[in-house]
C-alpha cells in the first residue's frame, strides 16, 4: 500500500504520547547533519530525551557530525527499531530541528537523563583517567521543531502524521 500523509487534525497530546512511546522503546538514533560544503552526513548515537521531546546525546566535539553542527545547527533524526518486519505494523519517528552543545542547566539535565537511561554511564565516567579520550565527550541538545510519526498499529497502515512543534525557547 502506498504511504499517505494525514492532513486531518490529530490532537497534539495523542501525537506526543505516540512520540514518547517510540522514544522510550528505542536506544539508538540516526542523526543527519550538513557539512560546510552542503553535503549530507549521518551518524548513529545512543540518546536520552525529555518529556518536551528534546533529545540529548554524548559525543566527541571533534567528530564529523559535531564539527558539522558548529557551522550549521540544522539536524534531522530518525528513531525506529531495526527488528521490525516488512509485513508487520511499523513504527518510527523523524524529527527535524537544530542541535548544539548542551550548556549550563541543559548539560546538567542531559547528564541526569542519560544516567537514568543508561546506568552504566556513571560507571564509565568514573573510570576515565586523565588524558582518556572519553574526557572530551560533551552532551549535545537537539531541539525538535517538526516531527513525523509512523505508527501503523495506532494510526493505520502507511499513515504518516506530521506536526510543527511550537515550543518556548530554552536557554
Amino acid at each position: 500500500m502506498p504511504s499517505r500523509l494525514v492532513a486531518e487534525e490529530i490532537p497534539l497530546g495523542r501525537m506526543r504520547k505516540i512520540a514518547l512511546r517510540i522514544l522510550r522503546g528505542n536506544l539508538l538514533c540516526s542523526m543527519a547533519t550538513v557539512t560546510p560544503r552542503g553535503r549530507a552526513h549521518i551518524n548513529t548515537a545512543y540518546f536520552c530525551y525529555s518529556d518536551d521531546l528534546e533529545l540529548f546525546f554524548l559525543s566527541d566535539p571533534r567528530s564529523r557530525h559535531c564539527r558539522n553542527l558548529s557551522t550549521n545547527r540544522s539536524m534531522a533524526v530518525a528513531i525506529f527499531s531495526s527488528s521490525q518486519s516488512w509485513e508487520g505494523a511499523d513504527r518510527g519517528l523523524q524529527l527535524f530541528g537544530t542541535c548544539g552543545p548542551a550548556r549550563g542547566k541543559n548539560a546538567a539535565r542531559a547528564r541526569r537523563l542519560y544516567a537514568r537511561r543508561f546506568p552504566a554511564f556513571a560507571k564509565w565516567r568514573a573510570r576515565l583517567e586523565p588524558g582518556d579520550p572519553g574526557n572530551a565527550y560533551r552532551f549535545y541538545r537537539f531541539d525538535a521543531r517538526e516531527l513525523k510519526i509512523l505508527d501503523e498499529a495506532e494510526l493505520g497502515d502507511a499513515v504518516f502524521v506530521t506536526a510543527t512543534l511550537n515550543k518556548k525557547r530554552r536557554a
